[in-house]
């Protein structure tokens, strides 16, 4: 009997007897896997060429598990009423998603945990191409660095789209044959060259965010441009191939899905998710766009992304500290709330010519963490995003700027930086912070949206956390603090030195950025 440690993979292979035209549209093969509690789950199998389907699993329940595969074709006794077992082992290892299973939503419905309830602290990078692009060991060497560095889920795309609109060998993820009606054909050697870096992701300790389907509007991105039969195709497909690992979807990419666009999506997402929902699902949407009411009532539908963007204008912050992702969390149901996609270190700002720096980036990272229910965040470098391997142009945005090498950026500011962000969150209950404005006595961003400064507190009252832009002064209402130490903590180096109040007041040491501790 096969033996397979918990959470890892456990891949079936069956072969088909008859030909088929179209064979991830004309065979429709589900697997049964039966657990030693009478735990019964089921998932799709995937063509994987000429006659090869596999289907994917991973559990955490240990005991025999057996399986039993269906075909909706009877007459196909490759497929039909193939049955199996497999032991699942205890895991001895130090990997966390190994440890302690797959995400799902705290108790609360406000931040990420694991299968065991652990937190799970959202950290991501944004390496969209990555995937695609980079070669496996070079892949390795990234995702290493990263683990160290303190991220815990990289974000990517796994389709071709209008950074990648083909792999190296000419080929996307589906063929378009001629003729009308005919459909997409799923191209699996495509998908097949990526396996192993997708699994390396989940082999560094870190959650795999793929984008199932780019979005925007633009010939090149099949979120945008294939009919909705063929977008259901294509993302049960990936869904299928990939959705044993430890993933959390962004079902599509950059799109804008507000109002009646919305409604396309909604039936998408309940085409693919429906009654196969045990990974976390949300929209990765265009820059300012909220589109929570859009999806609210969708049950697959499991957080909130958003993307505050890359603009450096009054109005932009103003968007992010004073709008939807600041007002909205109080909505029901409970759900966390992510910024997927904040300003890039590197990234030209739209309409001019400056280049975002790390304090930038701290500044979008700390206001998004603390602005709404801590959950976490997504960090973005430009020579990062696009995987180049020299100094270029990303394909298809001249208006962000040159990007790269990814082995440099790879070290940039602030990403060596979010070592100490990580390491501040980890000192706290920071699953319990909750946003808290009413403590201040007074909001120097009202004067100055670059002073905006944003303070959370645990529900006890025990922990708070101020985040300063630009250093200076915050006053707090008389009775806000509660006991505990204070002080200064630089999220440039990780250093802490004592806070001194004065009153309901606490300057800050200089005017670089700072956080104000109390607990």
């Amino acid at each position: 009997m096969d033996r397979v440690q918990q959470w890892h993979v456990y891949e079936i292979t069956l072969h088909g007897l008859l030909e088929y035209r179209n064979p991830s549209k004309d065979v429709s093969v589900a697997v049964t896997f039966r657990g030693p509690n009478d735990e019964r789950l089921e998932v799709d199998a995937f063509w994987d060429g000429g006659d090869t389907w596999r289907a994917r699993f991973a559990t955490g329940t240990l005991g025999t598990w057996r399986w039993r595969s269906v075909c909706f074709n009877a007459d196909d006794y490759g497929f039909h009423l193939k049955a199996g077992s497999f032991e699942c082992v205890p895991y001895e290892g130090d990997n966390p998603l190994y440890r302690h299973g797959p995400l799902r939503l705290s108790a609360d419905r406000r931040s990420f945990a694991h299968a065991d309830g652990t937190p799970f602290f959202w950290l991501g990078d944004t390496v969209w191409a990555g995937v695609q692009k980079a070669k496996l060991e070079d892949w390795q060497r990234f995702l290493e660095v990263r683990r160290q560095q303190g991220f815990t889920l990289i974000q990517h795309v796994l389709c071709n789209w209008r950074v990648f609109p083909q792999d190296s060998c000419g080929e996307k993820a589906y063929w378009e044959p001629a003729g009308a009606g005919s459909g997409i054909k799923v191209n699996p050697a495509y998908f097949q060259r990526l396996d192993a870096k997708f699994a390396a992701i989940n082999a560094h300790g870190l959650v795999a965010a793929p984008v199932i389907l780019w979005a925007i509007k633009g010939a090149a991105n099949p979120g945008y441009t294939l009919p909705e039969p063929d977008a259901i195709l294509l993302a049960r497909y990936i869904v299928a191939r990939y959705g044993a690992y430890n993933v959390a979807w962004l079902l599509a990419g950059d799109g804008d899905y507000r109002g009646e666009l919305a409604e396309r999506w909604r039936r998408i997402g309940t085409a693919v998710f429906r009654g196969r929902h045990d990974r976390l699902v949300t929209m990765h949407p265009g820059g300012e766009h909220w589109v929570a009411d859009e999806f609210r009532d969708q049950e697959w539908f499991d957080f909130i992304g958003y993307q505050s963007g890359h603009g450096c204008a009054p109005e932009d912050w103003r968007w992010l500290v004073q709008g939807p992702p600041a007002q909205e969390w109080l909505k029901p149901p409970a759900r966390p709330i992510v910024n997927l996609e904040p300003n890039y270190e590197g990234h030209i700002a739209y309409g001019t010519q400056y280049r975002f720096t790390a304090r930038d980036v701290r500044r979008a990272l700390y206001w998004s963490l603390l602005l709404a229910p801590t959950a976490g965040v997504t960090y973005g470098d430009h020579g990062i995003w696009p995987f180049p391997e020299r100094r270029e142009l990303p394909t298809d945005h001249a208006y962000s700027g040159e990007s790269g090498p990814w082995y440099e950026a790879l070290y940039d500011d602030g990403a060596r930086q979010l070592q100490h962000l990580r390491s501040l969150f980890a000192s706290l209950p920071w699953w319990r912070l909750r946003p808290a404005p009413e403590l201040l006595a007074e909001q120097p961003g009202e004067a100055d949206l670059g002073r905006y400064i944003t303070v959370a507190r645990s529900e006890d009252g025990g922990a708070l956390l101020a985040y300063l832009p630009a250093g200076g002064s915050i006053r707090l209402q008389p009775g806000a603090v509660k006991g505990g130490s204070a002080s200064w903590y630089n999220p440039r180096t990780g250093e802490r030195q004592a806070a001194r109040q004065e009153g309901d007041s606490f300057a800050a040491p200089d005017e670089e950025d700072w956080l104000l501790v109390i607990a």
